[in-house]
């Protein structure tokens, strides 16, 4: 009976999502520590199994594996189209997130993933979730993050996977920037550097061969206006000051706005990006490009729904959190996800 429902399920949504009309999605979400139940010996996973305060066991995980397959196909059910290219952070390893492309609604989307072992101590890493109906991969690698000042110092890869959509060449990086512990001055330093090391590649993508579309997202660790952003990405804000090899962040204006894709010390944040080169965000090459949302004057845009907020309590209208300390809230992250439009 199970797997007729299943089947059943997978057949439904394989109809109303099989004429879906374009724009393409590209969705970035931290996924807020998605370990698996099992410890690792090679990682600091401890915190997150069964024997552990936090108790993290299948029941628990199955319902935030729930949780996180909500978010995914209720981004897809906007337009009636899986995204097709879904960066994530902090999720464990790769059988995580095998079990995310196989759950009901998603499977019909037939996703493949870019995933490798990073450096980091707890295990946590970056990945690609990829619809191979439509990108159509051309490779992937994962570039070790370099810290000049520290040369010890290790974090999460910066993944990259390139190919094509529609026959246009696109190169995707995700990351997890180095965290604000120590303070956000103190630690800025490592920001900038990883933003000059992503600067750099896309540089060297964009002199091959300028019409590829280069796409950057994830969890930034710092505002859209901070100096990583400036001085380490170069990024730049508005449209209209755009020239071929800049990189643009939608998310300034939205930051601006009072936006946010998480919350702390009663202020909102967005350190959720994705950042595009400019032949993408005008569509100075090729025919796709950056498209707003029906009705929006953002090109950026951040999933925010009433179930993923806190209820009560002093921090009512936060991302409700998986845990807060040891005790378990069922909830999905601490962030909010992030989506941009490529269109025609």
């Amino acid at each position: 009976m199970k797997k007729l429902v299943l089947a059943t399920v997978f057949f439904a949504l394989l109809i109303s999502f099989s004429f879906a009309q374009k724009p393409y999605k590209v969705v970035f979400y931290n996924i807020e520590n998605f370990f698996d139940t099992i410890n690792d010996p090679e990682v600091k996973d401890d915190e997150f199994t069964p024997e552990a305060p936090k108790k993290w066991n299948s029941a628990k995980y199955y319902k935030k594996l729930a949780n996180i397959e909500r978010v995914f196909f209720d981004i897809a059910s906007i337009n009636k189209d899986y995204p097709v290219v879904i960066g994530v952070s902090e999720v464990e390893n790769r059988n995580v997130l095998e079990d995310i492309v196989a759950t009901p609604k998603l499977a019909p989307a037939n996703y493949r993933i870019s995933h490798f072992d990073s450096p980091e101590a707890r295990g946590v890493d970056v990945a690609f979730m990829y619809r191979p109906d439509v990108f159509k991969i051309e490779g992937e690698r994962a570039v070790r993050t370099v810290i000049p000042t520290i040369p010890d110092f290790k974090t999460r890869d910066i993944l990259t996977m390139w190919g094509t959509i529609e026959n246009e060449p696109f190169f995707f990086m995700v990351i997890h920037w180095p965290s604000r512990l120590g303070g956000k001055e103190a630690s800025e330093s490592k920001r900038i550097a990883v933003g000059q090391q992503m600067r750099s590649i896309a540089d060297s993508v964009l002199q091959a061969n300028p019409a590829t579309k280069v796409v950057m997202m994830g969890d930034f660790n710092d505002d859209p206006t901070d100096k990583s952003f400036t001085q380490g990405l170069k990024v730049k804000f508005k449209l209209k000051d755009l020239k071929a090899g800049d990189l643009y962040n939608p998310y300034a204006d939205m930051l601006k706005a009072g936006y946010g894709t998480l919350a702390y010390g009663d202020a909102w944040n967005i350190f959720d990006n994705i950042v595009v080169s400019e032949n993408l965000a005008k569509g100075s090459t090729g025919k796709l490009k950056l498209e707003q949302a029906p009705g929006s004057k953002f090109y950026g845009n951040i999933f925010k729904q009433h179930y993923m907020l806190q209820k009560e309590g002093q921090y009512k209208g936060y991302p409700l959190r998986t845990y807060v300390g040891n005790n378990f809230q069922g909830g999905y992250s601490d962030h909010f996800p992030v989506y941009i439009y490529i269109g025609k």
